[in-house]
């Protein structure tokens, strides 16, 4: 084809390959450079700058589809900033990386639903806002496309739910603020309410300190304004630009997902206005329901749910007298707030105790790890059988660089308790991850009555715990034995170690560990522990030293479980295996911890909504109707019965070895729990 010299040297010419694509446009020798057009045989065209064959600066480029981008490119890749226009309507204005969207990006779905915040790998993940078409708000982290982490939701109706959320659902401590000016503060569980809380009438004082953020609500509950939206979307952008710069999104190419088709307004049954079956623009406003309701507005009720049905409900309040003297409610929920154990902080006393533990594990767990699996030996076992490395803050040539303080670290065992790891399936690069990962350690709040101090995994599957030095020797002199019991056992309920360690700081002070596997880590929420030693004396709660964090005693435990003939048989036989090891190593001081889930009552679970999962996203949102309050002891039983997981849904706990247990009578399904039988 014929060409022409531009201005700056470079040839300018239309050239077919032998592949059918067309360029034309300036050349740099025999690559094209500069401005030019480059057509695809299936109909793509791209039009904009180049840098030694490469898409590089402002173009833009259409496929045969229809979908369009307009934008930055780099190095062949849509890289930078530049709006992509879908097929089916969508529009991306924001940031690029290598084909993927990434950093601070707009999206307006097909069906009008819109999202303004961070992305990562093609999917919304950090801080962001989304709207939907409806008017419902969420503001607040992300990940993967759904919201996790701290958040606000608002529904058009005026509630607000500020809470924890997981894969798209509220998971964890919240505070719900109903547009009728009644709140709750609770717990919830994948979407429901479960557990325990506290309701406030319309009307109520409500804890200054638990307010919405201004994000969501103004102070009447209502929508915020046109001038508070500004404020918002202003601060939310000051908050997103300052956040961190690791970025990664989906290809460009990809049909967008939209987030969803609507949601749902949220929890009516705590409204305040008891008329579920109206319209929401006839439910009673703050204001009316006062005035039909003043003898009830200072009154607040302590409520329990299980699987967002209302179990119990009763007055908490200066009415009831259930507050001792001096105790506000302010100071009641922050009691409840701290909760059972404490995330270990930059600053807490755990600190570099904790960098220490999770240095030595990641060192000792990567160096056993590439030997092959084998057998353990005699010369496994005892205190010699050991790894010691020292961990000097700047590094060493087998220790990096850390910010803690000088430490020696000695693993004891290690072949050994990397064979344990390996029986209950523990993958080693998880294992790390759970107690080495970017999160910290949990410490338990209260320590034991031996004096030790209990931690946490973040993913709280691993317990770790203090030992004193006798413990420690007595866990080793007992560990070739215990290796063989557990070997021996499968189903063995004896608790499961899985490496002990020890730190010896530089004033010469030490401080030794056990994991252990947590049997409370589940799928499902754990509404009842009980501590059981098979003896009555001292062996009760009182009453009012009770809350949802509390472990029960043996005569706290008033439910009888029917089990199955054979199931019985192997579980005593089972615990007496058991008794007998511990018999033989001279430990008399052990119990047995027990776990209940509540599963709502079967004739109440219709009155509870059914999540609404919204297309493509995992968003939900979920809505509880009006439940009776006196229906527990007038419906439920207190018997249990064993109950079956779906096929492929249960995923054995770090305490689980080999099979799930299979029922004889019930279809050979499989089972790992009991539950309360509902009388249903």
């Amino acid at each position: 084809m014929a060409g022409a010299e531009t201005s700056n040297g470079n040839a300018q010419r239309g050239d077919t390959l032998p592949n059918g694509d067309v360029y034309v446009g300036n050349f740099d020798g025999l690559v094209p450079h500069g401005m030019g057009k480059y057509m695809w045989t299936d109909g793509s065209l791209y039009d904009g700058e180049w840098d030694k064959s490469k898409m590089t600066g402002r173009g833009m480029i259409q496929w045969p589809s229809g979908a369009s981008y307009e934008g930055d490119f780099r190095g062949g890749f849509i890289d930078g900033t530049g709006t992509f226009k879908g097929v089916d309507g969508s529009v991306y204005k924001g940031s690029w990386r290598m084909n993927k969207k990434q950093g601070m990006g707009t999206m307006v779905y097909s069906n009008s639903d819109s999202y303004e915040g961070l992305w990562n790998e093609g999917l919304p993940d950090g801080y962001g806002k989304y709207t939907w078409a409806a008017g419902n708000i969420y503001i607040g982290s992300w990940k993967s496309g759904s919201m996790n982490g701290r958040g606000v939701m608002q529904w058009i109706n005026g509630d607000t739910l500020d809470c924890n959320w997981l894969s798209g659902l509220a998971h964890g401590k919240g505070y719900c603020k109903y547009a009728s000016g009644a709140c709750y503060i609770g717990t919830w569980d994948r979407g429901v309410k479960d557990g325990h809380g506290i309701f406030y009438q319309p009307g109520s004082k409500i804890p200054c300190n638990l307010e919405v953020s201004e994000c969501a609500t103004d102070n009447d509950g209502t929508s915020a304004s046109s001038s508070s939206n500004e404020k918002v979307k202003v601060g939310l952008l000051f908050l997103l630009q300052n956040l961190c710069n690791k970025w990664g999104l989906r290809r460009f190419f990809h049909r967008p997902r939209r987030i969803s088709n609507g949601t749902t307004p949220i929890f009516v049954d705590d409204s305040g206005n008891h008329l579920p079956q109206d319209p929401p623009n006839k439910s009673l406003s703050s204001k009316e329901h006062l005035q039909n309701s003043d003898v009830h507005k200072d009154l607040v009720y302590e409520r329990e749910y299980i699987q967002g049905v209302l179990i119990s409900e009763q007055p908490k309040g200066k009415h009831s007298g259930m507050l001792d003297s001096g105790e506000t409610q302010e100071n009641t929920w922050q009691k409840q707030e701290r909760g059972p154990m404490e995330t270990i902080y930059k600053g807490h006393r755990s600190y570099f105790l904790m960098l220490n533990l999770q240095l030595g594990i990641r060192y000792t767990v990567g160096k056993i790890t590439p030997v092959p699996l084998r057998e353990v030996r005699s010369n496994d076992f005892g205190p010699r059988a050991r790894i010691i490395m020292y961990f000097p803050c700047e590094g060493s040539q087998y220790t990096p660089p850390h910010c803690s303080v000088n430490f020696f670290w000695k693993d004891y065992c290690p072949m050994v308790f990397r064979n344990l790891r390996e029986m209950f399936h523990i993958d080693a690069a998880d294992y790390m991850m759970s107690i080495c990962g970017g999160d910290s350690l949990k410490e338990l709040s209260s320590p034991g009555k031996s004096g030790s101090i209990f931690y946490l995994s973040q993913d709280e599957r691993f317990v770790i715990k203090t030992l004193r030095k006798s413990e420690l020797k007595i866990l080793l002199k007992m560990l070739p034995k215990y290796y063989n019991h557990v070997k021996a056992y499968d189903n063995t309920l004896i608790t499961k170690f899985f490496g002990v360690h020890r730190i010896t700081l530089k004033a010469g002070k030490k401080v030794r560990f056990v994991v252990m596997g947590n049997m409370f880590c589940t799928e499902l929420r754990i509404h009842r522990k009980y501590d059981l030693k098979g003896s009555t004396q001292g062996r009760s709660t009182k009453k009012q030293k009770i809350n949802e964090n509390t472990t029960l005693k043996d005569l706290d435990l008033a439910h009888a479980f029917h089990v199955d003939k054979s199931w019985r048989q192997a579980l005593f036989r089972q615990i007496a295996l058991d008794s007998m090891f511990l018999e033989s190593q001279s430990i008399i001081d052990y119990s047995m911890l027990l776990g209940i889930h509540f599963r709502a009552p079967n004739h109440l679970k219709t009155a509870t909504s059914h999540q609404n999962t919204l297309e493509s996203s995992g968003i939900t949102s979920a809505m509880d109707c009006n439940v009776p309050l006196h229906c527990e002891d007038a419906n439920s039983s207190k018997g249990f019965l064993l109950v079956a997981h779906e096929p492929g849904t249960t995923v054995g706990g770090s305490h689980i070895r080999g099979s799930m247990v299979r029922a004889s009578e019930g279809g050979y399904e499989e089972v790992d729990l009991v539950l309360p039988d509902t009388g249903s």
